[in-house]
Protein backbone atom coordinates (compact mmCIF):
# COMPACT_ATOMS: atom_id res chain seq x y z
CA UNK A 1 0.00 0.00 0.00
CA UNK A 2 1.21 3.53 -1.01
CA UNK A 3 0.37 6.65 1.15
CA UNK A 4 0.90 10.13 0.24
CA UNK A 5 0.50 12.67 3.33
CA UNK A 6 0.04 15.61 2.48
CA UNK A 7 1.77 18.20 5.00
CA UNK A 8 5.02 17.33 7.66
CA UNK A 9 3.77 19.41 10.74
CA UNK A 10 4.06 17.34 13.96
CA UNK A 11 0.73 14.56 12.83
CA UNK A 12 2.24 14.30 9.34
CA UNK A 13 5.84 13.40 10.65
CA UNK A 14 4.32 11.07 12.88
CA UNK A 15 2.17 9.05 10.99
CA UNK A 16 4.39 9.07 7.74
CA UNK A 17 7.42 7.78 10.84
CA UNK A 18 4.88 5.04 11.98
CA UNK A 19 3.74 4.44 8.60
CA UNK A 20 7.92 3.91 6.97
CA UNK A 21 8.85 1.73 10.35
CA UNK A 22 5.76 -0.58 9.59
CA UNK A 23 7.00 -1.21 6.27
CA UNK A 24 4.19 0.82 4.10
CA UNK A 25 5.20 2.85 1.17
CA UNK A 26 5.00 6.68 2.09
CA UNK A 27 5.94 9.69 0.99
CA UNK A 28 5.28 12.87 2.95
CA UNK A 29 4.83 16.84 1.45
CA UNK A 30 5.68 19.97 2.95
CA UNK A 31 6.01 23.25 1.70
CA UNK A 32 8.34 24.49 4.60
CA UNK A 33 12.25 24.14 3.10
CA UNK A 34 13.31 23.69 6.52
CA UNK A 35 12.16 21.56 9.63
CA UNK A 36 12.94 23.40 12.12
CA UNK A 37 11.23 26.45 10.30
CA UNK A 38 8.13 26.15 12.92
CA UNK A 39 7.27 28.26 16.08
CA UNK A 40 4.53 28.45 18.60
CA UNK A 41 4.69 26.73 22.23
CA UNK A 42 6.34 24.19 23.59
CA UNK A 43 4.14 20.98 23.54
CA UNK A 44 2.88 19.34 26.54
CA UNK A 45 2.41 15.47 25.62
CA UNK A 46 0.13 13.69 28.12
CA UNK A 47 0.36 9.43 28.73
CA UNK A 48 -1.82 9.20 25.83
CA UNK A 49 0.56 10.60 23.74
CA UNK A 50 3.90 8.86 24.61
CA UNK A 51 1.93 5.82 23.97
CA UNK A 52 1.49 6.65 20.28
CA UNK A 53 4.64 7.99 20.28
CA UNK A 54 5.58 4.44 21.09
CA UNK A 55 3.58 2.58 18.62
CA UNK A 56 4.67 5.50 15.66
CA UNK A 57 9.04 5.57 16.18
CA UNK A 58 11.34 3.49 17.08
CA UNK A 59 12.44 3.37 21.04
CA UNK A 60 16.12 4.99 20.19
CA UNK A 61 13.92 7.99 19.08
CA UNK A 62 11.77 8.09 21.82
CA UNK A 63 14.70 7.83 23.75
CA UNK A 64 16.49 11.08 22.34
CA UNK A 65 13.15 12.40 23.16
CA UNK A 66 12.78 11.81 26.55
CA UNK A 67 16.38 12.92 26.74
CA UNK A 68 15.15 16.16 25.58
CA UNK A 69 11.89 17.02 27.28
CA UNK A 70 10.95 18.18 30.90
CA UNK A 71 8.98 16.32 33.47
CA UNK A 72 6.16 17.93 34.77
CA UNK A 73 6.35 19.14 37.97
CA UNK A 74 5.45 21.90 40.18
CA UNK A 75 1.76 22.92 39.95
CA UNK A 76 0.46 25.45 37.32
CA UNK A 77 -0.08 28.91 39.01
CA UNK A 78 -2.64 31.56 38.07
CA UNK A 79 -1.83 35.44 38.73
CA UNK A 80 -4.17 38.67 37.43
CA UNK A 81 -2.75 41.24 35.51
CA UNK A 82 -1.09 42.88 38.56
CA UNK A 83 0.86 39.83 39.05
CA UNK A 84 -0.85 38.75 42.05
CA UNK A 85 -1.31 35.18 42.72
CA UNK A 86 -4.87 33.97 42.81
CA UNK A 87 -4.05 29.93 43.28
CA UNK A 88 -2.79 26.87 41.99
CA UNK A 89 -3.46 24.03 39.43
CA UNK A 90 -3.54 20.56 40.37
CA UNK A 91 -0.35 18.65 41.94
CA UNK A 92 1.49 17.50 38.88
CA UNK A 93 3.88 15.29 40.82
CA UNK A 94 2.38 11.57 39.84
CA UNK A 95 1.25 13.03 36.16
CA UNK A 96 3.34 11.21 32.98
CA UNK A 97 2.99 14.38 31.44
CA UNK A 98 6.07 15.79 29.79
CA UNK A 99 7.00 19.01 28.03
CA UNK A 100 9.07 19.51 25.17
CA UNK A 101 9.95 21.97 22.55
CA UNK A 102 8.12 21.83 19.45
CA UNK A 103 10.91 22.24 16.70
CA UNK A 104 12.84 19.42 18.81
CA UNK A 105 9.64 16.91 18.56
CA UNK A 106 9.39 17.89 14.96
CA UNK A 107 12.84 17.53 14.00
CA UNK A 108 12.95 14.00 15.61
CA UNK A 109 10.52 13.14 13.73
CA UNK A 110 11.42 14.16 10.33
CA UNK A 111 14.63 11.94 11.04
CA UNK A 112 12.43 9.02 11.86
CA UNK A 113 10.82 9.47 8.39
CA UNK A 114 14.29 9.95 6.69
CA UNK A 115 14.10 10.39 2.98
CA UNK A 116 10.48 9.75 2.34
CA UNK A 117 10.04 13.57 3.79
CA UNK A 118 10.35 15.88 0.67
CA UNK A 119 10.42 19.75 1.76
CA UNK A 120 10.11 22.71 -0.48
CA UNK A 121 6.80 20.83 -1.97
CA UNK A 122 3.63 22.94 -2.52
CA UNK A 123 0.53 21.28 -2.66
CA UNK A 124 -2.14 22.89 -5.35
CA UNK A 125 -4.92 20.54 -5.35
CA UNK A 126 -6.01 16.61 -4.68
CA UNK A 127 -8.73 14.38 -6.04
CA UNK A 128 -8.81 11.09 -8.16
CA UNK A 129 -7.49 11.02 -11.47
CA UNK A 130 -9.00 9.12 -14.53
CA UNK A 131 -8.90 5.67 -13.47
CA UNK A 132 -10.32 6.83 -10.06
CA UNK A 133 -6.68 6.89 -7.83
CA UNK A 134 -6.56 9.37 -5.20
CA UNK A 135 -4.04 11.84 -6.58
CA UNK A 136 -2.06 14.82 -5.43
CA UNK A 137 -1.01 17.73 -7.92
CA UNK A 138 1.58 20.52 -7.16
CA UNK A 139 2.61 23.71 -8.16
CA UNK A 140 6.00 22.97 -9.58
CA UNK A 141 6.27 19.02 -9.75
CA UNK A 142 4.54 16.12 -11.69
CA UNK A 143 0.80 14.70 -9.28
CA UNK A 144 1.47 11.73 -7.45
CA UNK A 145 -0.90 9.24 -7.09
CA UNK A 146 -1.71 6.55 -3.73
CA UNK A 147 -3.87 4.01 -2.41
CA UNK A 148 -4.50 6.22 0.33
CA UNK A 149 -3.66 10.58 0.95
CA UNK A 150 -3.93 11.65 4.36
CA UNK A 151 -3.87 15.39 4.80
CA UNK A 152 -2.07 17.00 7.82
CA UNK A 153 -1.88 20.10 6.27
CA UNK A 154 -2.91 22.38 9.35
CA UNK A 155 -6.00 24.25 10.44
CA UNK A 156 -6.03 25.71 6.71
CA UNK A 157 -6.02 22.26 5.20
CA UNK A 158 -6.49 21.93 1.25
CA UNK A 159 -7.02 18.05 1.80
CA UNK A 160 -9.76 18.57 4.28
CA UNK A 161 -11.59 21.61 2.37
CA UNK A 162 -11.39 19.20 -0.46
CA UNK A 163 -13.37 16.48 1.27
CA UNK A 164 -15.75 19.11 3.21
CA UNK A 165 -16.84 21.37 0.83
CA UNK A 166 -15.57 24.87 2.09
CA UNK A 167 -13.49 25.60 5.66
CA UNK A 168 -13.22 23.10 8.70
CA UNK A 169 -12.73 25.28 11.55
CA UNK A 170 -13.66 28.83 11.93
CA UNK A 171 -11.34 32.19 13.92
CA UNK A 172 -11.84 32.02 17.55
CA UNK A 173 -11.88 35.13 18.48
CA UNK A 174 -8.41 35.19 19.57
CA UNK A 175 -5.24 36.31 18.20
CA UNK A 176 -1.84 34.84 19.62
CA UNK A 177 1.62 36.02 20.41
CA UNK A 178 4.17 33.51 21.08
CA UNK A 179 7.62 34.41 22.06
CA UNK A 180 10.78 33.30 24.14
CA UNK A 181 12.84 34.53 27.36
CA UNK A 182 16.12 33.62 29.07
CA UNK A 183 15.64 32.97 32.50
CA UNK A 184 19.11 34.91 33.08
CA UNK A 185 17.26 37.50 31.68
CA UNK A 186 14.84 38.62 34.30
CA UNK A 187 14.74 39.86 37.46
CA UNK A 188 15.46 37.39 40.31
CA UNK A 189 12.34 38.49 41.58
CA UNK A 190 10.60 37.57 38.46
CA UNK A 191 12.03 34.13 38.29
CA UNK A 192 10.86 33.53 41.65
CA UNK A 193 7.38 34.26 40.72
CA UNK A 194 7.12 32.91 37.83
CA UNK A 195 8.99 29.27 39.01
CA UNK A 196 9.57 26.58 37.73
CA UNK A 197 6.69 25.89 36.22
CA UNK A 198 3.33 26.51 33.60
CA UNK A 199 1.09 29.77 34.58
CA UNK A 200 -2.05 31.76 33.32
CA UNK A 201 -2.46 35.06 33.80
CA UNK A 202 -6.18 36.95 33.16
CA UNK A 203 -7.15 40.76 33.25
CA UNK A 204 -10.00 42.68 32.28
CA UNK A 205 -10.54 43.67 28.36
CA UNK A 206 -9.41 40.20 27.09
CA UNK A 207 -6.00 40.15 27.47
CA UNK A 208 -4.10 36.92 28.95
CA UNK A 209 -0.56 35.26 29.30
CA UNK A 210 0.29 32.18 29.34
CA UNK A 211 4.09 30.86 30.48
CA UNK A 212 5.93 27.47 30.33
CA UNK A 213 8.95 26.75 31.72
CA UNK A 214 11.23 24.73 29.83
CA UNK A 215 14.51 23.16 31.31
CA UNK A 216 15.41 19.74 29.43
CA UNK A 217 19.28 20.54 30.27
CA UNK A 218 18.42 20.97 33.89
CA UNK A 219 15.45 18.27 34.55
CA UNK A 220 15.13 16.27 31.68
CA UNK A 221 13.03 13.26 32.18
CA UNK A 222 15.92 10.70 30.39
CA UNK A 223 19.32 11.86 32.56
CA UNK A 224 21.61 11.17 28.85
CA UNK A 225 22.91 13.99 27.88
CA UNK A 226 24.77 12.59 24.84
CA UNK A 227 21.29 11.67 23.59
CA UNK A 228 19.84 15.58 23.95
CA UNK A 229 18.65 17.16 20.84
CA UNK A 230 17.05 19.80 22.48
CA UNK A 231 17.10 23.36 20.56
CA UNK A 232 16.93 24.50 24.02
CA UNK A 233 19.98 24.80 25.72
CA UNK A 234 19.08 26.93 29.03
CA UNK A 235 16.84 27.89 31.59
CA UNK A 236 13.52 29.58 29.14
CA UNK A 237 10.40 30.95 29.24
CA UNK A 238 7.89 29.79 26.43
CA UNK A 239 5.18 32.25 26.68
CA UNK A 240 1.95 32.93 24.75
CA UNK A 241 0.28 36.14 24.86
CA UNK A 242 -3.25 36.65 23.75
CA UNK A 243 -5.64 39.00 22.89
CA UNK A 244 -9.39 39.44 21.49
CA UNK A 245 -9.72 39.77 17.47
CA UNK A 246 -10.17 43.08 16.39
CA UNK A 247 -8.99 45.56 13.11
CA UNK A 248 -6.94 47.10 16.14
CA UNK A 249 -5.04 43.29 16.92
CA UNK A 250 -5.26 41.86 13.72
CA UNK A 251 -3.31 44.87 12.38
CA UNK A 252 -0.30 43.20 14.69
CA UNK A 253 -0.07 40.38 12.78
CA UNK A 254 1.66 42.05 9.89
CA UNK A 255 4.54 43.41 12.21
CA UNK A 256 7.60 41.44 13.09
CA UNK A 257 10.69 41.05 15.63
CA UNK A 258 11.05 44.29 17.64
CA UNK A 259 8.60 46.00 15.81
CA UNK A 260 5.93 43.76 17.09
CA UNK A 261 7.50 43.02 20.44
CA UNK A 262 6.68 46.67 21.35
CA UNK A 263 3.79 47.06 19.77
CA UNK A 264 1.92 44.19 21.90
CA UNK A 265 4.08 45.58 25.36
CA UNK A 266 1.68 49.23 24.01
CA UNK A 267 -1.33 46.78 24.10
CA UNK A 268 -1.07 45.26 27.77
CA UNK A 269 0.13 48.25 28.97
CA UNK A 270 -2.98 49.80 27.99
CA UNK A 271 -5.21 47.34 29.55
CA UNK A 272 -3.46 48.72 33.08
CA UNK A 273 -0.74 45.39 33.53
CA UNK A 274 1.82 45.99 35.66
CA UNK A 275 5.34 46.61 34.49
CA UNK A 276 6.87 43.59 36.06
CA UNK A 277 4.44 41.37 34.66
CA UNK A 278 4.87 42.32 30.92
CA UNK A 279 9.58 42.14 31.74
CA UNK A 280 8.62 38.66 29.92
CA UNK A 281 7.60 39.91 27.01
CA UNK A 282 9.93 42.84 26.95
CA UNK A 283 13.14 40.86 27.58
CA UNK A 284 12.41 37.97 25.51
CA UNK A 285 14.72 37.58 22.24
CA UNK A 286 12.60 39.71 19.44
CA UNK A 287 13.73 37.26 16.88
CA UNK A 288 11.71 34.75 18.21
CA UNK A 289 8.16 36.97 18.66
CA UNK A 290 5.32 35.99 16.22
CA UNK A 291 1.85 36.35 15.85
CA UNK A 292 -1.32 34.03 14.72
CA UNK A 293 -4.94 33.67 14.67
CA UNK A 294 -6.12 31.04 16.86
CA UNK A 295 -8.83 29.10 14.80
CA UNK A 296 -11.50 25.98 16.19
CA UNK A 297 -13.09 23.92 14.85
CA UNK A 298 -16.75 22.89 16.12
CA UNK A 299 -16.93 21.17 19.98
CA UNK A 300 -19.44 18.85 18.51
CA UNK A 301 -17.84 15.61 16.95
CA UNK A 302 -20.77 14.90 14.34
CA UNK A 303 -19.47 18.13 13.06
CA UNK A 304 -15.73 17.10 12.87
CA UNK A 305 -14.73 15.02 8.99
CA UNK A 306 -17.98 15.66 8.01
CA UNK A 307 -17.78 13.50 4.86
CA UNK A 308 -17.89 9.80 3.76
CA UNK A 309 -14.86 7.71 4.70
CA UNK A 310 -12.79 7.37 1.50
CA UNK A 311 -9.00 7.05 -0.10
CA UNK A 312 -8.98 10.60 0.94
CA UNK A 313 -8.95 11.00 4.35
CA UNK A 314 -7.46 13.85 6.84
CA UNK A 315 -5.78 14.03 10.72
CA UNK A 316 -4.99 16.09 13.34
CA UNK A 317 -6.11 20.32 13.39
CA UNK A 318 -7.53 20.10 9.29
CA UNK A 319 -10.04 18.06 11.17
CA UNK A 320 -10.15 19.47 14.59
CA UNK A 321 -8.33 22.65 14.52
CA UNK A 322 -7.66 22.98 18.54
CA UNK A 323 -6.33 26.75 19.93
CA UNK A 324 -3.09 25.77 22.35
CA UNK A 325 -5.32 26.70 25.55
CA UNK A 326 -5.56 23.12 26.17
CA UNK A 327 -2.16 22.27 25.66
CA UNK A 328 -3.41 19.05 23.66
CA UNK A 329 -3.30 19.60 20.00
CA UNK A 330 0.29 18.50 18.66
CA UNK A 331 -0.97 15.28 20.70
CA UNK A 332 -3.93 14.37 19.43
CA UNK A 333 -2.79 14.81 16.47
CA UNK A 334 -0.18 11.85 17.42
CA UNK A 335 -2.87 9.95 18.68
CA UNK A 336 -4.87 10.25 15.53
CA UNK A 337 -1.37 9.30 13.36
CA UNK A 338 -1.32 5.83 15.30
CA UNK A 339 -5.25 5.46 15.33
CA UNK A 340 -4.82 5.66 11.54
CA UNK A 341 -1.53 3.26 11.23
CA UNK A 342 -3.43 0.73 13.85
CA UNK A 343 -6.38 0.54 11.21
CA UNK A 344 -4.01 0.87 7.96
CA UNK A 345 -1.94 -2.66 9.38
CA UNK A 346 -5.13 -4.52 9.70
CA UNK A 347 -5.43 -3.85 6.07
CA UNK A 348 -2.43 -4.74 5.47
CA UNK A 349 -3.09 -8.26 7.04
CA UNK A 350 -6.04 -8.61 4.64
CA UNK A 351 -8.46 -8.40 7.55
CA UNK A 352 -10.44 -5.49 6.45
CA UNK A 353 -11.22 -2.95 3.62
CA UNK A 354 -9.24 0.25 3.20
CA UNK A 355 -12.92 1.95 3.50
CA UNK A 356 -13.88 0.14 6.72
CA UNK A 357 -10.45 0.70 7.68
CA UNK A 358 -10.58 4.54 7.35
CA UNK A 359 -13.90 4.98 8.24
CA UNK A 360 -13.31 3.31 11.74
CA UNK A 361 -10.57 5.85 12.05
CA UNK A 362 -12.80 8.50 11.48
CA UNK A 363 -14.77 7.76 13.86
CA UNK A 364 -12.85 7.53 17.02
CA UNK A 365 -10.56 11.14 15.36
CA UNK A 366 -14.26 12.92 16.08
CA UNK A 367 -14.24 11.65 19.62
CA UNK A 368 -10.55 12.79 20.24
CA UNK A 369 -11.67 16.49 18.75
CA UNK A 370 -14.60 16.59 20.28
CA UNK A 371 -13.14 16.05 23.86
CA UNK A 372 -9.98 18.14 23.35
CA UNK A 373 -11.87 20.93 21.37
CA UNK A 374 -14.21 21.55 24.81
CA UNK A 375 -11.49 21.80 26.57
CA UNK A 376 -9.49 24.00 24.86
CA UNK A 377 -12.83 26.48 24.31
CA UNK A 378 -13.31 26.51 28.14
CA UNK A 379 -9.97 28.83 28.15
CA UNK A 380 -11.04 31.03 24.92
CA UNK A 381 -14.67 31.86 26.32
CA UNK A 382 -13.21 32.71 29.79
CA UNK A 383 -10.64 35.03 28.12
CA UNK A 384 -13.28 36.47 26.33
CA UNK A 385 -15.62 37.50 28.81
CA UNK A 386 -13.77 39.93 30.20
CA UNK A 387 -13.50 41.42 27.14
CA UNK A 388 -17.64 42.58 28.21
CA UNK A 389 -18.18 45.41 30.26
CA UNK A 390 -19.46 43.14 33.02
CA UNK A 391 -16.82 40.92 32.36
CA UNK A 392 -13.73 43.63 32.74
CA UNK A 393 -15.82 45.11 35.69
CA UNK A 394 -16.11 41.02 36.97
CA UNK A 395 -12.34 40.32 36.63
CA UNK A 396 -11.62 43.96 38.21
CA UNK A 397 -13.59 43.21 41.53
CA UNK A 398 -13.09 39.72 42.31
CA UNK A 399 -9.17 39.07 41.32
CA UNK A 400 -8.27 41.16 44.82
CA UNK A 401 -10.37 38.94 46.91
CA UNK A 402 -8.97 35.74 45.60
CA UNK A 403 -5.24 37.30 45.58
CA UNK A 404 -5.70 38.12 49.17
CA UNK A 405 -7.26 34.63 49.79
CA UNK A 406 -4.25 33.04 47.74
CA UNK A 407 -1.79 35.19 50.15
CA UNK A 408 -3.66 34.17 53.78
CA UNK A 409 -3.65 30.64 52.71
CA UNK A 410 -0.02 30.53 51.80
CA UNK A 411 0.81 32.34 55.85
CA UNK A 412 -1.15 28.99 57.04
Amino acid sequence: MRVVVVGGGIGGVALAAGLRRRGFEVAAFDRDTEVAATGGYHITLDGRAQSALRELVAPEIMERLLASALRLRDRDAFWDHRGRLLGHGPDLSGDSGVDIDRITLRTLLAEAVGGDLHLGRTVSAVGYDEDGTPQVRFTDAAPVTADLVVGADGAHSLVARHLAGGPTNTPSGIIGFSGRTSLADLSPREQQRLGTRSGLAIGPRGAALYVGYLDPVGNAVLDAPELRTSVTTGPTYIWGAMLPESATTDALRGLRDGELQAALLDRFRARGWAEHTLKIIARADPHSVAAFRFNAASTRAPDLAPWPAGRITALGDAVHATPPTAGMGAGAAIRDAASLLDQLSEVAAGTTTLTVAVSRFEAGMRQRGSEILTLAMKTVRWILATDTAFGAAATAATTPILATAARLRRRH
